[in-house]
């Protein structure tokens, strides 16, 4: 994730990880892709609770989740982590900013401020 984000995907991404149990989704997202039931009995919650904070991530862009079915014709549902890095600067924010503004001038704004004298 190396473009440029509007304050709201910003937000929407930073809110997504600002949770304890997200936190715990992403930890183990990273170790691989895993079913939706293994990922519940892995972190000890239903799966209700669990697909609201999935969608959370995913409408965040941080996880996806893909349908198969199985031998037997069931439908099994695995998610895995999207890679990511997060890093929040005054720059960051700025960029953002620009960018709702729809100038598209998020870098150039950065580049063509003077610092303060």
């Amino acid at each position: 994730m190396n473009e440029i984000l509007t304050s709201e995907q910003l937000v929407a991404m930073l809110t997504a990880i600002a949770h304890p149990l997200r936190m715990r989704i992403i930890a183990e997202l990273a170790e691989g892709r895993v079913h939706v039931s293994e990922l519940a009995r892995r972190l000890g919650m239903s799966r209700p609770l669990l697909y609201m904070h999935l969608d959370r991530l995913e409408k965040a862009g941080l996880v996806t989740g893909q349908l198969e079915l199985s031998e037997d014709g069931k439908a099994m549902k695995y998610f895995e982590l999207v890679p990511f890095e997060v890093r929040v600067t005054a720059e960051t924010v700025v960029r953002a900013v620009a960018e709702d503004e729809g100038d598209g001038m998020g870098q150039q704004a950065l580049d063509t401020e003077e610092p303060d004298q």
